[in-house]
């Protein structure tokens, strides 16, 4: 399946807005994030597991358990802070 991954704030900074990814059937939001910093030393630096980084599957916050489907648009952002 080939989903649309988005990016926001400091992540699209180091990576680029967007990029298509493909993944096997039946992956998951953590499948994609390992699967994307398996791509070379920016992914990994930006979404590496040590940093705090928040998902939304077609535009709801989800954690990464969530299943993806054909054709979904997966976002990673930092968390927001306020204050």
């Amino acid at each position: 399946m080939k989903i649309q991954v988005r990016y926001f704030a400091s992540l699209r900074e180091a990576l680029g807005p967007s990029e298509t990814l493909e993944l096997p059937a039946g992956a998951t939001v953590a499948a994609a994030r390992d699967a994307l910093i398996g791509r070379g030393a920016a992914h990994a630096a930006a979404l590496a597991r040590g940093r705090a980084v928040r998902s939304a599957l077609d535009q709801s916050l989800c954690d990464e358990s969530a299943a993806l489907r054909d054709g979904a648009e997966l976002a990673f952002f930092p968390p927001v802070t306020g204050g």
